[in-house]
């Protein structure tokens, strides 16, 4: 059963659409993603999910309740964290919480498990007297997940997260968010990155304030025209040149020291050979590859792009 849905959802900002009729629908119990680049729509997105926006068009249905005509009914049911730290530097972490547990009215008798819960859920429990200046990158983003689950929420929403944290608390932050959707916690979540696109259940390619795909991360990969290959040379950018030179050559991109392109037919692979050898670059490495989801993403938008012109 849907918990979120939304259609032809439109904003704009003078002459800027930020979010341009977007329709999908979030299933109870899914970790969905909303997956692009700065720019794309995602917090324009989230905020008008959460009531904190209008939207200048579009219907928006969270939990049973027309959050566009009444966006104060959903906001005891649901938890956001955004992007920027909505919390005091100058208090500690058990005292943000609390700040959280009392404008949420969590009633004071539930007040201590609840707390007591989340402490130890994201390992805070040794820090509670700690100032949240004092806490690194991940351990701001684990108070601020806590503040946000306070009052026990049925959906979360949540603005890349673990944008600027580290590995190893990016990694620790998702086993949080696995443990809260195995509780039954609804989550949405905005990222940039693909490799946390690759954790949710199902995703919202966005681009321009469009979603060029709602999907689920392996289907998305299905959807990229013809074989893949990877390709090592000693000059990548001169080779990246080329390949975008040849008809037959779909979706060329680096990736660090290699290049990722696709053939609509793999008889393509002896002219492409062919012509990397006629101009002079020596073929290091040249190998079929299963696609990444930065492939399957980079096509999607370029089978788009040339789709509009």
């Amino acid at each position: 059963m849907a918990q979120v849905e939304i259609e032809n959802l439109t904003r704009r900002f003078d002459d800027i659409t930020a979010i341009d009729e977007l329709t999908f629908s979030v299933e109870s119990g899914e970790i969905f993603g909303l997956v692009g680049p700065d720019g794309a729509g995602k917090t324009t997105c989230l905020r008008i999910l959460c009531g904190l926006l209008v939207p200048d068009s579009g219907r928006i249905n969270i939990l049973g309740r027309d959050v566009v005509a009444d966006p104060e009914s959903i906001k005891p049911e649901i938890g956001y964290m955004s992007q920027r730290f909505g919390l005091y530097d100058d208090l500690t972490v058990s005292e943000n919480i609390r700040f959280y547990a009392d404008l949420y009215e969590v009633p004071r008798s539930e007040y201590q498990e609840r707390t007591k819960r989340l402490l130890e859920f994201s390992g805070l429990s040794p820090f509670t007297d700690r100032l949240f200046r004092n806490l690194s990158g991940g351990m701001k983003q684990k108070v601020g997940l806590s503040c946000a689950l306070i009052h026990t929420p049925k959906i979360l929403f949540l603005d890349e997260p673990t944008n600027g944290v580290d590995p190893v608390s990016r990694r620790d932050f998702w086993k949080i968010l696995y443990e809260l959707n195995r509780d039954g916690v609804t989550i949405i979540v905005a990222t940039t990155y693909l490799d946390e696109a690759d954790r949710c259940h199902r995703l919202a390619l966005l681009d321009h304030g469009k979603a060029r795909a709602v999907t689920e991360p392996m289907a998305l990969r299905d959807r990229m025209e013809g074989q893949l290959f990877r390709l090592r040379v000693t000059d990548r950018r001169e080779v990246l040149r080329l390949l975008q030179s040849i008809p037959q050559v779909l979706s060329p991109n680096i990736h660090g020291p290699i290049l990722h392109f696709s053939l609509a037919d793999e008889a393509s692979l002896e002219m492409v050979s062919k012509r990397l050898e006629e101009t002079g670059h020596e073929i290091l490495e040249l190998t079929r590859n299963r696609p990444t989801l930065e492939d399957a993403y980079l096509s999607i938008l370029q089978q788009e792009a040339e789709a509009e012109a």
